[in-house]
């Protein structure tokens, strides 16, 4: 099934670039910019990869993001990550990126912005990946500086496709930020939201609702509503899951427990993504593999993941097309 799985083209969806940082490429960047990190090796940081839940990973995440400082840094983390798109088969990726865990510690937008669509830009040419670049609010700021972030962003329309909204979910749902959506709609991005991971089912009606959004990243918790399954496989919105990400961050207790095939068999438009896959153990292919062994998926749930992927993607109808041939012909 490897080869298999190797040989599926792949679209990703729901992959946060700082979450593609290395701890070796951590551990350099912070020799190359003289930052000081709580870590003397990169085994020391590869240990302090053992979370229990969504913020003690947070924790880690926000420190490890300090060593990010010049262009070439961003450039350097996103073209790391896309030559692991390449190992992977990963044909199209639509990247988030979290603006504010840079601007608040003093970097430029403009430095972030430029440094990983260069990067993306070189592997459209170099690598033939196609991608787009999702802008996300940190969740548990407040509405302000979501705004204000927002209108950051109105000068790099032509770089970033949607806005999205991540960081620690519970305590902060998409209600909160239902006017900065609202404008960021109004000036033509896509909107797409983290919900029902560790938050409740009502989040993931407020951000259908509210946000107006093409698409719910992670949604597991889709499940504890018949109401909202009916109408999440009527729209077909897609959920972008991160399975590695959910065992990882106890959502579920083993990946044996994930609840993927009990979404697919709903008839819920699921793929699999890697989220954050430097500190949750696994790239693109990785999900693939270990979802295939502990959830015993067979050849056509395996093509039907990859086809989701596409479906959900924000590019052309007649690329999707092309894809979705190309593995239903395997």
């Amino acid at each position: 099934m490897r080869d298999f799985i190797q040989k599926l083209p792949k679209a990703e969806l729901h992959l946060h670039i700082e979450g593609s940082l290395e701890p070796e490429l951590m551990f350099e960047l912070s020799k190359r910019n003289g930052i000081e990190i709580p870590f003397k090796s990169v085994e020391e940081i590869k240990k302090a990869y053992d979370f229990h839940n969504l913020q003690s990973f947070l924790d880690i995440y926000y420190q490890g993001a300090n060593v990010l400082i010049k262009e070439q840094d961003f450039y350097d983390m996103t073209w790391a990550y896309l030559l692991k798109c390449k190992e992977d088969n990963i044909v199209h990726t639509e990247i988030f990126f979290d603006p504010q865990t840079h601007t608040d510690r003093g970097i430029e937008f403009d430095v972030v912005i430029n440094g990983i669509d260069r990067a993306l830009k070189d592997g459209r040419e170099k690598l033939d990946i196609s991608s787009e670049i999702i802008m996300c609010f940190l969740r548990h700021l407040d509405e302000d500086a979501a705004f204000k972030t927002l209108d950051q962003a109105l000068a790099h329309k032509d770089k970033i496709i949607g806005v999205g909204l991540d960081s620690s979910e519970v305590g902060h749902p998409p209600s909160k930020f239902e006017r900065v959506f609202k404008k960021a709609l109004e000036e033509g991005f896509l909107t797409v939201a983290h919900a029902g991971e560790e938050g409740p089912t009502e989040y993931i009606w407020e951000a259908l609702d509210l946000l107006k959004v093409k698409r719910i990243d992670h949604g597991v918790r889709s499940l504890e509503d018949e109401k909202l399954v009916e109408r999440l496989k009527e729209e077909q919105m897609p959920l972008t899951v991160c399975p590695l990400s959910n065992v990882k961050l106890c959502v579920f207790d083993k990946l044996s427990d994930h609840n993927l095939k009990n979404l697919m068999s709903s008839g819920l438009l699921v793929m699999i993504n890697s989220d954050d896959p430097s500190y949750f153990g696994g790239y693109l292919g990785e999900n693939f593999i270990q979802c295939q062994k502990e959830l015993d998926l067979s050849r056509d749930e395996l093509k039907a993941l990859a086809i989701n992927s596409f479906k959900s993607a924000f590019m052309s109808e007649e690329n999707k097309s092309k894809w979705i041939k190309q593995i239903e012909q395997l």
